[in-house]
Order: C-alpha cells, then structure tokens, then sequence
C-alpha cells in the first residue's frame, strides 16, 4: 500500500522529469566539452534527443509538457541573467569607451537588419512582419561568455581587442536587451491595436525605458541604503536570499512595465554594485557572485534542456528548416563579423569580429521569449520558426570560438 501511493503522487513525476533533465544536462555538457564546444550546445542537443526519444516512443516522459519543470527553468533563466548582470556595473559600462561602443552597435544594427532581410525572403509571404523584425532581433546578442573563454585560452584576455571584444559584449547585451524590449512591446501592440499598433507600442516602450532608467539611477541610489539596513539584521546567510529576492522583485516590476522578466532581473544584477553589498560579503565571506554561482550551474541547464526539447526534431531536420537555419547562421556570422572593423585603427579586425560571433545563451532567452508572446491567439514563432533559429544560433554558437581561435592562433597575431 505504501509503494502504491507513492507511485500515485503526482509529484513523483516531477521528480523523475528533474532527474532526467538534470542528469541529460551534465552528460550532454560533457560531451560538448570533449568536442571542444560550449556546453550550452550540449545541453540543447540533450533535450533534443529527449524530444525524439518522446515522439519515438509516446510513452517516454514528455519533459518540454512538464509545468513543475517549466516554472525551474523559466527560474533558471532569471538566474542566469542576474549573475550576467553581476558581472559588470553601470561604471564600467561607461568606461569601456569608444571603440567598445562602436562595436557593440554596429554588432546590433548590422545582425538585425540582415536577420530581418532574410527572413523576409525566407519565410512565407502570409507571416507578420513582427515576425522577421523578432528573428532579427535574435541575431543581435552575443555571449562573451564563450570568447572569454577562448581569450583565457590562448593568453589574449588583456589584449586591446580582448578588451575591445568585452566591453563590447557587455554593452551588446544592454542594447540587444533594449532590441528585444521594443520588438516585444510591437508584437504585444499588433495583437491588440490591429494593423496600427503604434500607439500602444508607444506606451509599452516608453514604460519599459522609465522603468530602465528609474532602475539604473534610483535603484543604484537606494540599494546601498538597504543592503545596509539589512546588515544590521543578526540572522545568518542574509546575502543571497536578499539578492535573489532583488533580482525577483526587479523581473516582476519589469514584467508590469512591459518588459521580459529577464530584464529586469539583469538590470538587478547590474545595479548591485560591490561597494552596495560589501558589509554582508565581509560577515559572510562570500561575494554574491560565488554564492549565486551554483544555482546558476543548477538551474541554467534545465532552461536550456527543457529548450531543447521544446524543438520538434522532424520540424528541425526538415530540409527547408536546415536551409533557413544555414542561411540564417551565415548572415549572424558576416554581420557580427563585419561589426570588428568598427573598433577602428590599431586594433585586429578579424579578432574582434569573430569574438562578437557567439550568441549563446542570450540569444536563447530571446527565442523563448519569443515563444511566449502570442499574436491572434498563436504564438509569434512557430516551432518551424523557432526550430531553425535554434538551429541557425547553434552554427553561429560553434562557428565563433573556432574562428576566434583559429586567427588568435595565426603567426602574424602577436
């Protein structure tokens, strides 16, 4: 009898559906590692297979149907953006100076217009326009956690393009952040306001920004005053359950403004400065980031797992989808390319250009942000669609750390 009800709890199942995503997270990771790619890649292949293991045989779990899971991963994400935003701050993104900027924003604008364009000659001619703007969109970020990597690696870290390709990452996700801010208030608006949309996109934007720059001025302002009262506060382990109690409350007021949880949660991270929270990180011995570093290693893999498995495999090696995905990854590669010749003289175009190629994860939060907005009762993108964007930003994920290696490696690269 026992055994009887603990195989009748419904939440048994959860449990089972966590161990299996957890546990295809670390051995998809670990074969990305072996092959010398990033592990984010890895992960999305495991739910992948996951997704054809359910449609092969119906009666395998369906881990991308899982709500409990669903709520950890969508957790997962928001994590994952509030350590992004902790490792920099305002300061520094104001210091990274000219050639950072010019890169980051040609690396925006240039990913984005060629994404728009080929999606407008790819897809069919009855798709909203929102759409192609959205698929342009995903094309803009770039993950400097994989160039970093390879910068590590081949001792270029503290090189000026090092530098360059840094600075720029980081005030890349801050535009890329803005690009996905104001697709996502024009499909919100289209699917209210019928073919003019403008004016409640007007609205949904101009919220988003106040609430970005009440964020980014007030919050930085206030934060100090109240890590310091909780400071005062005799409990122990203080630090990071009031961080993440931040970064939530932060992705909650940025979803009423209009905005994805994820920015908000990003600009929390951005906003809590070192200085803010030093008395806590004293008593506790312990940053914020060391802290906040295992939850992210926990819970980011899921996001990406349950991702993975969200794809229709059939959908993804449909020969027209291959294509879109091709063509897609060819335009992110030149147009972030291209944007290293922005940094101007002096500096290694080549180097900065394949350092700004990987989108990575960044770029896979879009694409589920995506999926969530809904336009005339569908979702924006499809699983076609979001098939082969997952597709084309896997190319570009693997294209970048090799091209980038490969002209670090070059003799005439001191």
């Amino acid at each position: 009898m026992p055994l009887a009800l603990l195989v009748s709890d419904p939440f048994a199942g959860t449990l089972l559906l966590l161990a299996m995503a957890w546990l295809a997270a670390k051995v998809g990771g670990e074969v990305a590692l072996r092959l010398k790619l990033p592990t984010v890649a890895g992960e999305l292949c495991a739910g992948l297979a996951l997704a054809g293991l359910h449609q092969a045989l119906p009666r395998f779990p369906d881990l991308a149907a899982s709500e409990p899971v669903g709520v950890l991963a969508n957790l997962g994400v928001i994590v994952l953006m509030f350590a992004v935003g902790l490792e920099s701050t305002v300061p520094q993104m104001m210091r990274v100076g000219w050639p950072s900027l010019r890169v980051a924003t040609v690396g925006v604008l240039l990913p984005m217009l060629a994404g728009l364009l080929g999606a407008h000659w790819l897809l069919p001619s009855g798709v909203p326009w929102v759409v192609d703007l959205f698929i342009g969109a995903c094309l803009c970020a770039t993950s400097i956690g994989i160039s970093a990597q390879v910068l590590r690696e081949k001792r270029a870290a503290a090189s000026p393009e090092g530098r360059v390709i840094v600075g720029a990452a980081v005030l890349d996700d801050v535009l890329g952040l803005l690009v996905l801010v104001t697709v996502s208030g024009l499909a919100a608006a289209s699917a209210t306001a019928g073919g003019m949309p403008w004016a409640g996109f007007a609205r949904t934007l101009g919220l988003a920004l106040a609430f970005l720059a009440l964020a980014l001025t007030l919050g930085r302002r206030t934060t100090p005053h109240l890590f310091h009262l909780a400071s005062r506060f005799r409990s122990e382990q203080l630090l990071l359950p009031l961080g993440l109690a931040f970064a939530l409350l932060l992705a909650w007021l940025g979803n009423l403004a209009g905005l994805a949880p994820i920015v908000g949660a990003y600009a929390a991270g951005l906003i809590l400065e070192p200085t803010h929270i030093q008395v806590l990180e004293e008593r506790e011995s312990h940053t914020l980031e060391a802290l906040v570093h295992p939850l992210v290693t926990s819970l980011a893999p899921i996001f990406f797992v349950v991702m993975g498995a969200r794809v229709d495999p059939l959908a993804l090696f449909a020969p027209r989808t291959l294509l879109f995905a091709g063509v897609l990854a060819g335009l992110g590669v030149a147009a972030k390319w291209t944007a290293g010749y922005a940094a101007g003289r002096g500096f290694r175009a080549a180097v900065v250009g394949w350092g700004m190629v990987p989108r990575g994860e960044v770029g896979f939060v879009f694409i589920a942000t995506g999926a969530q907005i809904r336009v005339e009762g569908q979702p924006l993108l499809s699983s076609g669609i979001q098939a082969g964007l997952i597709g084309a930003l896997l190319l570009t994920t693997l294209a970048g750390p090799l091209g980038l290696g490969w002209v670090l490696g070059r003799k005439w690269n001191r």
